[in-house]
């Protein structure tokens, strides 16, 4: 009986400790929520426990704390309760370059860095949640602009592209990803999530809000991504909301995006509400965009392939091919430019193998500007079509502001150049 005592005893206590490891508070290991001592060893310290004992919580609670770069891996959930923040550093010494990724090639990368505040490379089962904030502190990191001639956005850098942070949030070559319910906020130019070569990946009642007059502060970048949900989210930049890439330069290999589900999100956006592709971009396919809210954004659904930006390294290495892309029940108000699609010839041609089989169904967009698509010779927008649809056209005056409200293209000429076979079904097009 006292062995067997013993025994339970023993098992009891082997029990309690792998739950303790499992589950581990940031404060239990000394952690201050005061927003001015440093956090992030001691969050890192946590993570790699958890991991190390096969997966589970680290939480994050009570208070402000204060971080720089870190690491979640795999079978770790980042868990930020809802009275807790996380404060990204304000000292731009505090991101260096992270050496020896395993994934990407760092020289490839978009602004040819690989800087952000929270990564993850090639971890599986990992998981952001939790009604807290992550706050990157972007006011630090800009300044308005002078004078009386500026255009776009309201507010420039405090220091040159290449010198800033790129990116708040970084996955990379990970599976079975899971953001939920997290607030992430004031993005310092920085694109708020880049989620590059993931499978599996659901996004699901996230806020992303940053200040609507800094470029770049994008919302969730995708490239080179399958079978991803973004649902429920309420987005509201200054750059693209969602944009949606297959750039695989920086990969070891080509990757496709593919399967990619938007649905039920609230957008607000001084660039693109919905961007799909850029320059020498792959394959994008087999994606739908459903029950989407736009208000005040520059562009809603943009096709955008310009000539290659070398400057900040973002241009991938194929042939571009999008096909059997869906927008259902989108309601766009003050919309600079409802739907946008231009191939650029450019200094460098802009390699493409299609774009086709695109529709938009029960679209209702009230805006300065109805759709426009501009393709080329060698390569038609082809197979685009609108079914129940309605674009009013307001006037002018109501969009005065349009030159300083980030990026609002202006074309002009004919809207629909170098399409093949585009339909119409009971649309209507409103000019008032």
């Amino acid at each position: 009986m006292r062995k067997t005592t013993l025994i339970l005893a023993f098992l009891t206590f082997l029990t309690a400790s792998h739950s303790e490891a499992k589950d581990i508070n940031i404060k239990s290991l000394g952690a201050k929520g005061d927003g001015k001592t440093p956090a992030t060893a001691i969050i890192q310290k946590a993570i790699d426990e958890v991991h190390k004992a096969g997966g589970g919580r680290v939480i994050v609670s009570g208070g402000s704390y204060l971080i720089t770069p870190f690491e979640i891996k795999s079978n770790v959930e980042l868990f930020i309760d809802a009275d807790a923040v996380l404060l990204g550093s304000t000292n731009l010494e505090d991101y260096p370059e992270r050496p020896n990724p395993k994934h990407y090639i760092t020289e490839n990368m978009p602004r040819y860095r690989n800087v952000s505040l929270i990564y993850a490379d090639e971890a599986e089962n990992i998981a952001l949640t939790g009604r807290g904030v992550i706050d990157g502190q972007g006011s630090y990191f800009v300044r308005p602009k002078t004078g009386d001639n500026w255009k776009g956005w309201h507010f420039e850098r405090t220091v040159p592209r290449d010198k800033s942070m790129p990116r708040m949030i970084f996955f990379a070559g990970c599976k079975n990803v899971t953001v939920r319910d997290i607030t992430i906020k004031d993005s310092p130019a920085a694109w708020s999530f880049m989620i590059h070569d993931c499978e599996v990946v659901q996004f699901d009642h996230c806020k992303i809000w940053s200040d609507l007059r800094y470029m770049n502060n994008d919302g969730i970048h995708l490239n080179c991504c399958r079978d991803v949900t973004i649902s429920n989210c309420d987005i509201k930049v200054g750059d693209d909301a969602i944009a949606v890439c297959a750039n695989s330069r920086s990969l070891h290999e080509n990757k496709s995006t593919e399967r990619v589900v938007v649905t039920n999100c609230v957008i607000q956006a001084w660039s693109t509400g919905i961007r799909v592709g850029w320059t020498d971009q792959g394959v994008i396919a087999n994606c739908s965009f459903s029950n989407l809210q736009m208000k005040d954004v520059s562009k809603g659904v943009a096709f955008q392939f310009p000539g290659p930006y070398k400057s900040t390294n973002n241009w991938g290495r194929e042939y571009t091919l999008i096909e059997n892309l869906t927008f259902s029940n989108i309601r766009m108000d003050h919309v600079y430019l409802p739907i946008y699609g231009i191939i650029e010839k450019g200094p460098d041609l802009v390699h493409m193998n299609a774009i086709r089989n695109i529709s938009f169904t029960d679209v209702t967009a009230t805006g300065m500007q109805f759709p426009y698509f501009k393709g080329r010779e060698d390569c038609m927008f082809e197979e685009i079509s609108f079914n129940n649809c309605t674009f009013e056209k307001r006037p002018i005056e109501e969009f005065a502001d349009y030159q300083r409200h980030g990026d609002v293209p202006v074309p002009e000429g004919e809207r629909f150049v170098h399409v093949n076979n585009i339909r119409f079904n009971n649309t209507r097009f409103i000019n008032k």
